[in-house]
């Protein structure tokens, strides 16, 4: 019955984001694939994931998992089924001091099972007027980890203006999730380097970059 209702649900959410943003996927420099992939993208709502995990193929999304603060998604029975029964989310506690897991391990066992992620690198949502915040070295220890898989940029736009922080009824507007080529991280290239070539990367999907 839990899994006959994550599935409804599923159903559901994608036919929400759908309905409500009109969503389209941009692939640019990438294509969809069976490839293992990190997908690190721009944060500015609880839905980015959502987003993204809507404009994959449908063979994609049984196998990519959204990493996300275990703070907010265990937070009430509703968040929690979804954020565990539907989207089968790596939660992560974002608090050094009460964590008992390391992040990085959480991650790598998921890559290590065979599953995609979708990752924030920000690490929080940016509700800021600057396009991104600085990028947290979770991402660095995560490519470093794992050197092999992947990592693809992709740039959410326009899902901050469908449900601004403290409202509740989203409006319909047309978002897009563009992907952009994969990097992998250099022989010897620092983490401060890394971070900058990955930032940029990010930042040259958005509109902004491609206005001018």
């Amino acid at each position: 019955m839990r899994r006959a209702a994550a599935s409804l649900a599923s159903a559901l959410i994608l036919f929400f984001a759908r309905f409500i943003t009109a969503v389209r996927g941009r692939w640019a420099g990438v294509e969809p694939s069976d490839e293992q992939r990190i997908y690190f993208a721009n944060h500015a709502s609880h839905g980015d994931f959502v987003l993204i995990w809507t404009v994959l193929p449908r063979r994609l999304r049984f196998t990519t998992r959204p990493v996300a603060g275990s703070d907010y998604w265990l937070k009430g029975a509703l968040r929690r089924f979804i954020g565990r029964d539907v989207f089968n989310a790596v939660l992560i506690d974002r608090d050094r001091e009460s964590r008992t897991s390391d992040p990085i391990a959480q991650m790598t066992e998921a890559l290590d099972a065979g599953s995609s992620l979708i990752v924030f690198p920000e690490g929080t949502r940016n509700t800021t007027e600057a396009r991104l915040l600085p990028f947290k070295s979770g991402l660095f220890h995560l490519a470093q980890a794992r050197p092999n898989v992947a990592l693809v940029p992709a740039w959410i736009d326009n899902l901050n203006r469908v449900m601004p922080k403290g409202e509740f009824v989203p409006i319909p507007l047309i978002c897009t999730v563009t992907f952009g080529a994969p990097l992998r991280l250099s022989e010897g290239e620092t983490k401060q380097d890394f971070l900058a070539r990955a930032e940029a990367a990010l930042l040259a999907l958005s509109p902004k970059a491609n206005a001018t």
